[in-house]
C-alpha cells in the first residue's frame, strides 16, 4: 500500500522543505485575498488598527508554525523513517493548528462572538485545507519533477566541438551526468566508462573506472527506479532489484542453476544476478548473440 511506503527523500530536503514553505504562504496570501469578499468569518484587514494586529499576529504565527514544523521534520528525517500516512497526517495537524489559532482569534472579534465556536473552527478548516493543502500537494509535484530531471542524465556529445580523437562506428558519445537534489551538477563521465549502477537503501552507487583504468564508485541520494526511467532506450538495462548494467560491458551471460548471470568484462566486478523479473527483456537483447551464452551443466 503506498501510504506506508517511505517518501522520497527529495521532500525532506532543506532546499525543499524552504521552498515549500515560502511557496504556501504566498498562495494562501493570494486565497485569502480572493476569498475575503466571500466569507461571513474572515476578519482580515489593514485598515482598522486592531484588524491590522490580529492579522499581522495572524500571518506571524502561520508562518511561524509552518517554519517551526518543517524545521522538526528535517531534523527528525534521520530519527525515523517517515512514510506517506505519516507525512499527510504532519500536513494535516499543521492545518488544524493554524486553523485553531485562527478560530481562537476570531471569538475575540466582538462582531463574529455570535458565531458558534464550530462553525468558525469548521469554516477555517476548510478555507485553510485549500490555503495550504493545495500549495503542499503542487510542491511535492514540482520536485518530484525536478529531482527525475535533475539528478541523472545521458546527455549526447556527438555534435559538440572537442578536442578528443573522433570515434567512428556504432559509437555515440553519450555521457552520463549526476545531480544533487538543488541541480548541481557532481559527476559527468562518459557511458563507455561506467559498468553498472547499485542500489543502495536510499542512494544509488555508481561504479564506473578512472583515467587510469581503476574501478571507482559515486554515490548520489537518487532512486533507482529513476535511473531506470532515466536510461529508456540506452545501454543500460536493469536485471536486478539492486542492478542496472552498461550492457555493453557483459562478456558472457551464463545460465546457472540459480538463474541468469551477467559477467562484465572486469575481473574485479563479481558476478551480477538476473531475477525473473528483467529475465526476458535481457535475454531477448541477447537474442542473437548466441556466442556470449554458456549452457548449464547437466
Amino acid at each position: 500500500m503506498i501510504l506506508d511506503q517511505k517518501i522520497p527523500s527529495y521532500l525532506l530536503g532543506k532546499y525543499q522543505l524552504i521552498g515549500t514553505v515560502t511557496f504556501s504562504v504566498l498562495f494562501a496570501v493570494v486565497f485569502l485575498n480572493i476569498y475575503i469578499p466571500f466569507s461571513d468569518t474572515a476578519w482580515f484587514g489593514l485598515g482598522d488598527s486592531t484588524m491590522f494586529l490580529n492579522t499581522i499576529v495572524f500571518i506571524a504565527a502561520a508562518i511561524f508554525t509552518m517554519i517551526c514544523s518543517r524545521t522538526l521534520m528535517y531534523k527528525s528525517r534521520n530519527l525515523f523513517e517517515m512514510n506517506f500516512l505519516t507525512y499527510i497526517i504532519w500536513c494535516i495537524m499543521e492545518i488544524v493548528c493554524i486553523c485553531g489559532f485562527y478560530t481562537g482569534l476570531t471569538l475575540d472579534i466582538p462582531s463574529l462572538k455570535e458565531e458558534p465556536t464550530l462553525t468558525i473552527f469548521g469554516r477555517s478548516l476548510l478555507y485553510g485545507t485549500i490555503a495550504l493543502g493545495v500549495p503542499y500537494i503542487i510542491a511535492g509535484m514540482y520536485f518530484a519533477i525536478i529531482d527525475k530531471n535533475n539528478t541523472i542524465r545521458l546527455m549526447n556529445y556527438d555534435n559538440v566541438v572537442t578536442d578528443e580523437p573522433v570515434k567512428t562506428g556504432a559509437h555515440t558519445n553519450q555521457k552520463i551526468t549526476l545531480f544533487d537534489n538543488s541541480g548541481a551538477l557532481k559527476l559527468s563521465l562518459s557511458l563507455d566508462n561506467l559498468y553498472y549502477i547499485e542500489s543502495d537503501d536510499n542512494y544509488i552507487k555508481v561504479w564506473y573506472t578512472d583515467s587510469k583504468g581503476e574501478l571507482k564508485q559515486y554515490m548520489l541520494r537518487c532512486r533507482l527506479k529513476t535511473v531506470e526511467e532515466s536510461f529508456k532506450g540506452s545501454g543500460l538495462m536493469r536485471c536486478h532489484r539492486k542492478y542496472i548494467v552498461n550492457i555493453n560491458k557483459v562478456s558472457m551471460l551464463r545460465k546457472e542453476s540459480e538463474g541468469y548471470i551477467l559477467d562484465l568484462d572486469k575481473e574485479d566486478i563479481p558476478p551480477i544476478s538476473v531475477t525473473k523479473t528483467y529475465t526476458d527483456s535481457i535475454l531477448s537483447h541477447f537474442t542473437e548473440q548466441s556466442p556470449l551464452l554458456e549452457p548449464m551443466d547437466e
